[in-house]
């Protein structure tokens, strides 16, 4: 009996790319097959470590297309050449467009370092983040996995994961704690994905016991 092909995922990334190695080594070759990274900067170490891993690394600059829906083409075009079925947003600092939401409904996932919906939506990425749960005096954060939307980060929650804070953690430290439990959720959910165990119902998603 022949085995079912593994679901191709292209990953999209914008720095240095710890998040993408989260999925190369959890995901790659084992529940599914990365076929290419895409990077909307040209010095982006994730596309180092694409090809270190050897996956096609493909920087699109987008100051040469006429445009931001003409840029999300591009991607999505490059996307289709290399037969993605899965998109996944790994420190991806751009908003993707209707155009592109569109050809991969419920099948763009990004990974956002807070608990949705606190802290989140424009202008809430990176270090932004941490800076505000620390402003705020939170005593707990996390990471949340959830399909894109054309809204920053509104799409349907797939799974979140709560981080306890220290009274005297930074940002940074903040960061950091926050950082290692999204290098576990987000091979997880990609893996869940790719096994077919989760099921979108508006803006509920349930997964299937493993």
């Amino acid at each position: 009996m022949k085995s079912k092909a593994l679901m191709k995922i292209g990953v999209l990334a914008s720095g240095g790319g710890t998040d993408l190695q989260s999925v190369i080594d959890g995901v790659h070759q084992k529940t599914g097959e990365i076929t290419v990274v895409i990077s909307n900067k040209a010095d982006a170490y994730a596309l180092e470590r694409a090809k270190k891993a050897g996956i096609p690394a493909v920087y699109i600059d987008e100051k040469k297309c006429k445009g931001v829906e003409a840029f999300n083409a591009k991607i999505v075009e490059t996307l289709e050449a290399h037969g993605c079925e899965l998109v996944v947003l790994a420190g991806y600092l751009k908003i993707v467009t209707k155009n592109f939401v569109d050809r991969y409904p419920n099948r763009i996932v990004n990974i956002h370092p807070a608990l949705i919906p606190s802290f989140c939506g424009p202008g809430f990425y990176g270090m932004h983040v941490h800076e505000a749960v620390y402003n705020y005096g939170c005593k707990v954060s996390g990471a949340t996995v959830h399909f894109v939307n054309e809204e920053a980060d509104a799409g349907p929650i797939i799974a979140q994961k709560a981080v306890p804070l220290a009274d005297d953690d930074k940002p940074e430290d903040i960061q950091k704690k926050v950082l290692e439990e999204e290098h576990r959720l987000l091979p997880w959910v990609v893996s869940q994905i790719c096994l077919g165990r989760v099921h979108v119902d508006g803006r509920r998603v349930t997964i299937d016991a493993e």
